[in-house]
């Protein structure tokens, strides 16, 4: 009982990627989507084992999918032609585009039935039929359904993935688990599986609740942020992130993993972002709502793990970016609850004739969500602050006062935000820097 034998495609180095963005070779999806195929899809259906590592080829690990069902969709649609194809594959080669969509058929969920059962040879083998020396016929597990993710994508130079556009390849573990008058069948492989046809359809995300799950990739720093969107209610056709001279940006899908994607910060050389999703329609996910994170310590040089999960705050207001000027501020008193503390450090960024660039990250250090913060330090000379963003500065003298933005006061206990600010002046040592909690 064969499966197709391929491996995902392999998630390419950060230099690779920074290479193609410096060539000018386009990674963006600025085409529209290949047409919705009419529904049902038909087609031969495959099994394999697992996802690759650490990512399957829509950019996620196995164990953050959303369903332990998973299917990989076909890049290639080139019946009889067996060739290597880069990928993403370009508006000029547009007929080669498979259902996998350059990926952004990923994340989305789909219903399959299980179809005839083939008494014959079904190895997919180049330019030879499916079925040979025999016949398609149907069983009792005709019928038998399951919903499953699209996480992975079949590109192999085989019958499977280039001569069959309704191909599917089934995780290996889902096969059993079909189900049939409400009762999994249990035991349809290996002996009663020899890849069959099957048909299926895109549906809506079953049962679905929460919101989107949020996640860095492994190598993810500040000058190259790579993110993965999941938990999605109908797939993801796009991100875009809010720049820094605050337009909003289409980002870049990482390489063509189809639900990775190139972000940037709020500010120059920040670490905080704010970005929207749009799903399979085309249509902002939840009404245009904005998710705002920023990047965690044991990223900035690097995230180690290949998913880093963060959490995020939400709302559908566009935030303040940078820069700002300086403006005065009312100062109001609050209560500190209990378990609440902060700390900030701060570095100097980069250095001029006559000023430089200061970064402060603030923490949250105690046991409780923070509300909002206030950071404060004073100078050893004659400096002053004259831009900042991701807080509001005021300054009296030599001492500085900076309070949170709306859109970046709450920290959960151990996260960590960033401000910036241009000062003018010699860069020296900060006294007396500390941070209030609220």
């Amino acid at each position: 009982m064969g499966s197709a034998s391929r491996r995902p495609a392999a998630r390419p180095g950060v230099l690779a990627v920074i290479a193609l963005l410096v060539v000018g070779v386009s990674v963006l999806w600025p085409w529209k989507s290949g047409a919705a195929p009419a529904a049902p899809i038909m087609g031969n259906a495959t099994h394999f084992d697992a996802l690759g590592a650490p990512y399957g080829g829509c950019g996620l690990p196995q164990d953050v999918l959303d369903a332990p069902d998973f299917v990989a969709l076909n890049v290639y649609n080139t019946p009889g032609d067996y060739s290597f194809y880069p990928r993403p594959i370009p508006p000029s080669q547009a007929a080669k585009i498979g259902l996998w969509d350059n990926g952004r058929n990923c994340g989305r969920f789909v219903q399959v039935t299980i179809g005839d059962y083939c008494t014959g040879v079904n190895d997919g083998a180049p330019g030879q039929p499916f079925c040979r020396n025999g016949s398609w016929v149907t069983d009792g597990y005709a019928g038998a359904q399951l919903t499953m993710v699209v996480a992975d994508s079949c590109g192999d130079s085989n019958a499977w993935c280039r001569d069959d556009p309704g191909h599917l390849d089934l995780s290996t573990a889902s096969l059993n688990r079909f189900v049939k008058n409400g009762v999994p069948v249990g035991d349809m492989n290996p002996a009663h599986w020899n890849n069959r046809r099957v048909s299926w359809s895109y549906v809506p995300a079953p049962n679905y609740t929460g919101d989107l799950k949020l996640g860095f990739l492994q190598g993810a720093q500040r000058y190259w942020t790579a993110i993965a969107v999941s938990h999605l209610p109908n797939g993801v056709h796009g991100v875009e992130f809010l720049g820094a001279d605050g337009s909003w940006q289409q980002a870049q899908p990482d390489s063509d993993l189809g639900q990775a994607f190139l972000i940037g910060p709020t500010a120059t050389a920040g670490t905080a972002y704010a970005i929207r999703v749009r799903d399979a329609s085309d249509a902002l996910v939840n009404d245009g709502r904005v998710y705002r994170f920023t990047l965690p310590d044991q990223c900035l040089s690097g995230c180690a793990a290949a998913y880093t999960g963060i959490n995020y705050t939400t709302g559908t207001s566009t935030p303040p970016t940078n820069p700002t000027t300086t403006t005065p501020t009312t100062t109001t008193t609050t209560t500190t609850p209990a378990g609440a503390s902060c700390a900030v450090t701060s570095a100097v960024t980069s250095s001029w004739n006559g000023g430089h660039q200061l970064e402060f990250t603030v923490k949250n250090t105690g046991s409780v969500p923070l509300t909002g913060w206030t950071t404060a330090f004073s100078f050893a000379g004659d400096q002053q602050v004259t831009n900042s963003w991701n807080a509001a500065a005021t300054q009296s003298g030599r001492q500085v006062r900076a309070a949170n933005q709306a859109y970046n006061g709450t920290l959960s206990a151990g996260a960590t935000t960033t401000w910036g600010a241009v000062v003018t002046g010699s860069a020296q040592a900060l006294a007396e820097l500390a941070c209030t909690a609220r």
